[in-house]
């Protein structure tokens, strides 16, 4: 009874701060600025830090709010791994690119993760992955190995990504929350479309399909692999047979839009845990929501800055979740 009392706690605090969440009127507002200076005053009338001026660093302080809200609700933050792990591989990422080739890039680490990732550096400078959970030893291991003796930073890419979609498909399947399930079967399946698509296109063969794709509940990855060697019509008739059916058209348009499809599909999927104050689902789902939210604001401040039309801007824009 007192877990429920927790959350039920918690599920009314994120039910207030749902009131704050962009809807499509915000959203609209954001798009008749003439400015990306304008944008930036609505977003301080809505309560966003913007002294700083640049995108990355507002979008990074209000993902870090978000973080803090869930520490102050939650406590312990291991709840949400999954949804952290994707974090976590790209400072991996950063940090082999980092040491390997020597590419310092400012502000490039994430610091909401499970790992630090000042200890990611180290292990990557030292070479000692024992320093590193056990999942990211053999990623960073094999990774550092290609790009130090092959120059190869596509297949550095490809086992680090590969380790993290394992990891986060892995956290779902262990996960009793059905945010957290759906969040890692749709992160992994539109991974693995993307990589297909992109396979198509460049010509990759079945051998680098293989080692790139990871199984998961929702996709054959032996037919996807067979049908992206085969070219992209391939791969849309076989998604035309899976529950990715509704994402054809998407696909063959462009990658982004396809990304598009997947955000709001994922958004559909978790908008009804509103309405479940009796478990964590809601919490997760607001973290979700948050997340798109940002990702909707960094693509109209972009289009801003580059001073891309409207019509581009809004192809790409997510649903809002309330």
């Amino acid at each position: 009874m007192a877990e429920k009392q927790d959350y039920v706690y918690a599920v009314a605090r994120i039910r207030s701060k749902e009131l704050s969440l962009f809807g499509e009127q915000t959203l609209e507002q954001l798009m008749a600025c003439k400015t990306y200076q304008d944008c930036l005053r609505v977003l301080s009338d809505k309560g966003w830090d913007v002294s700083s001026g640049s995108a990355g660093e507002i979008l990074s302080a209000e993902r870090e709010k978000t973080w803090k809200l869930a520490r102050e609700l939650v406590g312990d933050l291991s709840v949400f791994d999954v949804f952290l792990y994707a974090n976590d591989y790209h400072n991996l990422k950063a940090a082999v690119k980092e040491v390997c080739m020597s590419a310092n890039t400012p502000h490039i680490y994430f610091e909401s993760g499970t790992v630090d990732p000042k200890l990611i550096l180290k292990a990557v400078k030292e070479q000692d992955f024992t320093q590193l959970p056990e999942p990211m030893r053999d990623a960073a291991q094999r990774a550092c190995k290609v790009l130090l003796q092959n120059h190869d930073g596509q297949m550095c890419d490809v086992i680090i990504d590969h380790a993290a979609l394992k990891a986060i498909l892995q956290a779902g399947a262990e996960s009793d929350n059905e945010v957290m399930q759906k969040y890692a079967e749709l992160t992994v399946a539109a991974a693995n479309i993307r990589i297909a698509v992109r396979s198509a296109r460049t010509g990759k063969t079945l051998e680098f399909l293989v080692s790139a794709l990871v199984p998961c509940a929702t996709l054959d990855v032996k037919k996807l692999a067979r049908a992206a060697v085969s070219g992209v019509d391939s791969i849309t008739d076989y998604l035309a047979m899976t529950p990715y059916a509704g994402a054809v058209s998407a696909v063959q348009k462009s990658v982004s839009a396809f990304e598009r499809w997947c955000d709001n599909l994922l958004i559909e999927q978790i908008r009804p845990q509103k309405y479940n104050p009796f478990t964590i689902a809601p919490i997760a789902a607001y973290l979700l929501a948050r997340e798109n939210e940002i990702k909707t604001v960094r693509i109209i401040l972009s289009g801003k800055l580059n001073r891309l039309s409207d019509e581009s801007v809004r192809e790409r824009l997510r649903e809002t979740y309330v």
